[in-house]
Formats: structure tokens, sequence, C-alpha cells
């Protein structure tokens, strides 16, 4: 009689075994005081979370599942839970400022990301919005994140790592020029959506045209009202995309205690703007909407000119007004969330 081989258990989708379960060494968590004040460490055998109120033992939390309620040393409460993405995105390493969550929720939504999507990226910054694009493709899609600085991209590949607990099997990171490496990298028409975060996102218009699909969806997140014009113009001159549509995201919370229901005093309101278009079939011209003024050739070009016909002005950092990073301070985040990912990793190599 013969004994068939134990199956091996199904693999889960890259990063589950991060999100559920009980708490293992290697995984985030965040602890929550009595007061709303929320921190996140990362567990480790024999570790220790030490603040002015007292220490926590990570031994304490190794191996229980969240939820719970624990006591440090001096019998001060926590509540322990797993960082939601948000939670994540808003606490990990970074070099440049980070997509956030309220934005990048959207990006996904109005480029509709879809499981199994080869979807092209740029710049990748920190790579908050990576893990959510990376995430709506699924483990049979692919991103391809085009990033200028390699210290950035060294802050975003511990990042994305640390998340899913290892390296996504669809997620490829390539150095330089988008508007020039993805000419390279992409076959024409191979690319069913394009995201760009960039100073300058209409100097990438051609190789965007020439690698997207038929009817593929383009998203741009800009931070400046000129920026944005300047885009949609591009757009429209190049007779290759459909009219450009352009909205802004406003997040206000509400306080609610018994009959004390009001808006919170703060809210998130302004972080950049998003305009998306979709790519045309080769040899076919953009419908003129009637509740659009059509522009003469010369105003569109005078428009587009700018602001290459002002000397004074130029698209950079400083005349954006960017907040630039150091290469010290990248190497630094990059430092840590390579840490956070060698410990991520630790988890899915125990299981």
């Amino acid at each position: 009689m013969t004994h068939a081989a134990p199956e091996t258990p199904a693999r889960g989708p890259i990063g589950a075994h991060m999100r559920t379960g009980p708490l293992q060494a290697g995984q985030r968590v965040q602890l929550t005081d009595r007061k709303g004040r929320p921190s996140t460490i990362t567990l480790r055998h024999g570790g220790e979370w030490h603040t002015h109120q007292g220490v926590l033992h990570h031994d304490g939390l190794i191996g229980q599942t969240e939820g719970i309620v624990v006591a440090n040393d001096r019998g001060h409460e926590y509540q322990v839970l797993r960082p939601l993405l948000n939670d994540f995105v808003l606490s990990m390493p970074r070099g440049a400022t980070v997509v956030y969550p309220k934005d990048s929720a959207q990006i996904i939504q109005v480029a509709d990301i879809f499981p199994g999507a080869h979807v092209v990226e740029a710049g990748v910054g920190s790579g908050a919005l990576s893990i959510s694009l990376l995430r709506a493709v699924g483990d049979a899609g692919t991103v391809n994140s085009y990033e200028r600085r390699e210290d950035f991209g060294d802050i975003a590949r511990g990042n994305v790592e640390a998340f899913f607990g290892e390296s996504h099997p669809g997620w490829n990171v390539f150095l330089g020029d988008m508007q020039e490496r993805v000419l390279e990298v992409e076959a024409p028409g191979s690319v069913d959506r394009v995201v760009l975060d960039m100073l300058a996102p209409w100097e990438c218009l051609d190789a965007v045209a020439t690698t997207l699909a038929p009817g593929g969806v383009w998203v741009n997140y800009v931070a400046s009202v000129t920026q944005l014009s300047r885009v949609a113009e591009a757009i429209r001159a190049s007779g290759q995309f459909t009219e450009p549509e352009a909205h802004e995201t406003m997040v206000r919370g509400w306080h609610i205690d018994g009959l004390a229901v009001r808006p919170d005093h703060r809210m998130i309101a302004h972080t950049g703007f998003l305009l998306s278009t979709r790519r045309l079939a080769d040899q076919q011209q953009p419908l003129q909407l009637k509740k659009r003024e059509k522009v003469s050739e010369a105003s569109a070009e005078d428009r587009l000119a700018w602001p290459a016909n002002d000397p004074e002005a130029s698209w950079d950092e400083d005349t954006m007004k960017e907040r630039t990073v150091s290469p010290k301070k990248a190497r630094k985040a990059g430092a840590l969330a390579q840490k956070l990912a060698d410990a991520a990793q630790e988890v899915s190599h125990d299981r």
C-alpha cells in the first residue's frame, strides 16, 4: 500500500501572513494609550519598549491575538492592534513626502487599478503609493516604478518589504528619468495604467502615449495649480487623449461624544490635485466638448511655452517650493526601512 505524500499548504496572497493570525516577532504593532496616542513598534524576542510611563516587554505580546489590552510594569494600559495600511504609511521611514492615504485611495479608484494589471509609476518616493498599487494589482499584476534618486529607491524597497514581509514578485524599481527609461523597458502599448507623481509630468507625455495601451488610464498627482494647468494643456494639445478631468480630495473628521456631534476643528485639506485622462486609439482625435470654448492654436502654444519663454521661471524644487531631502537624511531613512524589512522577512522565513 502506498501513501501519498502530504500536501504542501497552499500559499496565501503575498503579505497576508503579516495581517492575520497571532502576533509574531518581526511584525509591527500599534500601541494606543488611554489618551488615544498611538505608538508603533516592531516586536522582538526579548525586546522592551521604554517610555516615561514604564517598560512593556515584547514577549508579553508575541503569540497573542491582536485586539488585546496589556499593561506595562507600572500598570499603564495599551490597546494592541496591527497598524492598518494608513497607519503604516504615516509612521514608516520616509525621504520624500508620502502620498497621503486619502489620495492613494482616490488614485486606485480613478485609475481603475485592477488585479493582474501592468502599472507604471514615477517617482517612487518613499514607497507609500507603491504599496497601494501592489495590493491592488495582486500577485498576478506588475508595478514598474521609475525613480531618479537611488537613495529614495532604497527607502521604498525597505518600506515595501517591511509591509509585505518579503519582496513583491511583481514589483521592479528602475533608476533614471522616466521619459527615457520607460521607452527602454516597456513595449509600445503594453502598459495598462500610468501614475505619475513628479514635478513636470508633461515632459513624459510622448513616453506615456507610446507605452500606454488604447483605453489605458493616465493619472497625474501634482501639488500646485500651475502644474495642473500646464499638464492639462499639454494633454489637450497632443490630441492623443480624452479630455482631462481634475479634482482634489479633502477629508474632515467629526467629533462624536453623546449629543456633542460636530466637525473636528482640524481637517486634512489640500495635499494635491489628481488629473486623469485616457489614451485614444492611434489616428483618432478627441471630441471637442461643447461646454468648453475652443482654444486657438496660437493661445494654446503660448500657454504651453510658459515658463520656457520666461527666464525667471523654471520647474525645479526651489521654484516649486518643494521640500529638499538631504542625502544624509535619505540614507538614515533607508537604513531604518531596511531594518524593518529584515525584521518582517524573519516572519516569512519562520512560516
